[in-house]
């Protein structure tokens, strides 16, 4: 029986509709071969949006994904919008899209892929078999904890306040996003089991205090995960000195912005790292980590395999299609064990495709 899907596609400024159309492509083609239906939407989201509506998130747009099974982002903003109010500019769309959705966890994987480990800044031996799952909550700490903003003091001097909030029930949702993940990736041990790490500051600060109560608490109902804590100074050492130890991390706002990031620059390439934001019911969005690179846009320079990988993520976490992420995911592999590589990851030997043509070499690979 065909399994029908409604996704939203909003492909942005800059590259997007160039990475986005290879990702439709790359979906089709799956589908076809598992029998599985996609019902494909565009809307308007970012500087396009902006030219068109005067705002980054139109309520029609919030509307059309609210309505969907999933949302597929490329890329927004560029510099035309740069001098823009901030509530005018691309980025604010992205924070009214979480909003609205309801978002409170962001995945960001960090995969050595085999063929690109020389690609990173580190030792081959540090770094080869990286596989690392940081799930950020999304929508609290200190981002969003009152009261914020620049007061004046009893003495007329200028003081900058920000809180750094959890409550139990923000550390639970996140807590079991985390669990759950790791349960669905089961690489953390030589016998396939999971392996969960909580990152905190729970020997300085009480809000951390409460997070690493909380989580351990959770564990008791996931026995299959084995939990461990480190302090995020210490995390961020050990994703340094031996990343391979970790394979889903689960941390806080702050924490998760900054280790995100070092996590994915493990990789050497930000131009092939997928992530999902993700709340407690459909539709999540899922898009690739890079900028809209305005500098290549509509050149058929642009690397489009994060956006096929966020693909096989909207198919793995947001629709429950495991297997056709599996396919999408190996089809990558096998397009770069051919040598095909964009200018932003080419190498000597190995064969320069532009992004259509690297999109071709994915679809031919599923087979």
């Amino acid at each position: 029986m065909t399994q029908h899907y409604r996704i939203t596609l909003l492909p942005g400024d800059g590259i997007g509709p160039e990475i986005m159309a290879v990702a439709v492509d790359v979906l089709k083609a799956v589908g076809k071969q598992l029998d599985i239906s996609f019902e494909f939407l565009e809307a308007l989201m970012g500087g396009a949006a902006i030219d068109e509506t005067g705002e980054p998130l139109p309520e029609a747009t919030l509307e059309l994904c609210r309505s969907s099974d999933a949302v597929l982002l490329a890329a927004i903003g560029g510099y035309a919008w740069d001098s823009l109010p901030r509530h005018q500019r691309p980025e604010t769309g992205l924070l009214g899209l979480r909003s609205g959705l309801g978002l409170f966890a962001n995945l960001r994987p960090a995969r050595i892929l085999p063929q690109l480990v020389d690609a990173s800044s580190l030792k081959r031996e540090v770094v080869e078999g990286v596989d690392i799952m940081v799930v950020r909550e999304l929508t609290g700490g200190v981002y969003f904890g009152q009261p914020k903003g620049v007061f004046a003091t009893e003495t007329g001097e200028q003081r900058g306040v920000n809180t750094m909030a959890y409550t139990e029930a923000e550390i639970d949702r996140i807590g079991k996003v985390a669990f759950e993940t790791a349960q669905k990736r089961r690489y953390g041990r030589p016998d396939g089991s999971p392996l969960l790490c909580s990152v905190d500051k729970a020997n300085v600060l009480e809000v951390s205090q409460l997070w690493r109560d909380r989580i351990t608490k959770l564990a008791e109902e996931y026995p299959d995960v084995e939990l461990s804590h480190l302090y995020v100074d210490n995390a961020a050492m050990q994703l340094v000195r031996a990343p391979k130890q970790f394979d889903t991390i689960v941390t806080g706002n702050l924490f998760g912005d900054i280790l995100s990031d070092a996590a994915a620059m493990l990789t050497g390439s930000i131009g092939m790292l997928p992530s999902a934001s993700i709340g407690s019911s459909r539709p999540g969005v899922f898009e690739p980590v890079h900028g809209s690179a305005p500098n290549i846009a509509g050149q058929d320079l642009a690397n489009p395999l994060a956006q096929v990988l966020s693909a096989a993520m909207m198919l793995r976490y947001g629709l429950d299609q495991p297997e056709a992420a599996e396919r999408i995911e190996q089809a990558v592999l096998q397009v770069l064990d051919q040598g095909d590589r964009t200018g932003d990851i080419i190498s000597p030997g190995m064969r320069q495709l532009g992004c259509r043509g690297m999109g071709e070499a994915v679809v031919q690979a599923l087979g």
